[in-house]
């Protein structure tokens, strides 16, 4: 593995050792041991998006392990003035030890991996979000034991449900997915997926993908660049908020997933967020670790 542009770049037994080496260095930092994995190393982070947990966690996770990071947003980097993203790619690889972008279009990630020398991260594109994806494989561990599940996903058919949907290739866990006509997963995902051998079906009757599932996961329904959608997705989208009726068809023990910010009160209500099935900030915890599992085995191998 040289980049991690998609959760398909991995094989299973990458990405089950990933999960295991987040696992590890989360203990290592709970108790109280740092080690300087990343020593004179430099990340850049490029951010075409603002960000909270991404940003957070990575800079974070440069620092505990003895490295450092550089955020460059989009206009602090002459992208901003129309240098091109090979141009980019290629300077930065004379600087950094690796890349991490967070950006709109998933063309920039794939341009900036095809044209740089050291590892490209995808931080978030339109198309994929690996680095969630890890840490909530993580925290279904955690909670759950193994990959032995049934996950529901409620809501629209995002960059993160597609990350998901490839997971779930690799992993071997069923997946239900809930979606209003019209809002489903990508069809090229969906497409790579099944010849992958996953298990993935499609309805658009959120009870019907939460029916006895051990994880039910949801997303905002308006995502950044689609605010002028709000007001129509919001009606939409209505009979698929995540709510304490909706919970009553799935397992007793089922945990409520949600890779933030949240809209509360729109794709899920507060009682559910904050009530005993959530383990939304676990999740959150978990971007850490596994930001570091991913830098750990990207530029140290």
């Amino acid at each position: 593995m040289k980049h991690l542009t998609s959760i398909s770049d991995l094989t299973k037994n990458e990405l089950l050792e990933i999960i295991t080496l987040a696992e590890n260095l989360k203990d290592e930092r709970k108790r109280g041991i740092f080690r300087d994995y990343l020593k004179n190393k430099t990340l850049a982070m490029i951010f075409e998006l603002p960000s909270t947990r991404t940003r957070v966690s990575f800079e974070v996770a440069m620092t505990d392990m003895g490295g450092h990071a550089i955020y460059l947003s989009w206009n602090d980097l002459q992208l901003g003035r129309g240098e091109t993203i090979a141009d980019t790619a290629r300077v930065l690889s004379r600087y950094a030890s690796g890349i991490m972008a967070r950006v709109r279009d998933h063309g920039t990630i794939t341009e900036l991996a095809r044209f740089s020398d050291v590892p490209v991260i995808n931080g978030l594109s339109n198309l994929e979000h690996p680095c969630q994806i890890v840490a909530d494989l993580q925290t279904i561990r955690e909670k759950k034991g193994s990959f032995d599940i049934r996950l529901a996903w409620v809501g629209d058919g995002n960059n993160v449900c597609n990350s998901m949907i490839l997971a779930s290739a690799l992993l071997g866990f069923e997946m239900k997915i809930a979606t209003p006509e019209g809002y489903e997963p990508d069809e090229r995902i969906l497409s790579r997926a099944e010849k992958m051998g996953a298990e993935v079906e499609l309805t658009h009757k959120p009870e019907e993908a939460v029916r006895n599932a051990d994880v039910i996961y949801t997303d905002v329904w308006t995502s950044m660049g689609q605010e002028k959608e709000k007001e129509e997705r919001n009606r939409i989208f209505q009979p698929y908020q995540v709510n304490k009726r909706l919970l009553s068809f799935a397992d007793k023990d089922v945990i409520v997933m949600h890779c933030l910010p949240a809209h509360r009160g729109e794709e899920i209500t507060d009682d559910v967020i904050d009530g005993q099935h959530s383990v939304v900030f676990d999740q959150a915890e978990n971007r850490l670790h596994a930001q570091k599992a991913i830098l750990l085995r990207l530029l140290e191998g």
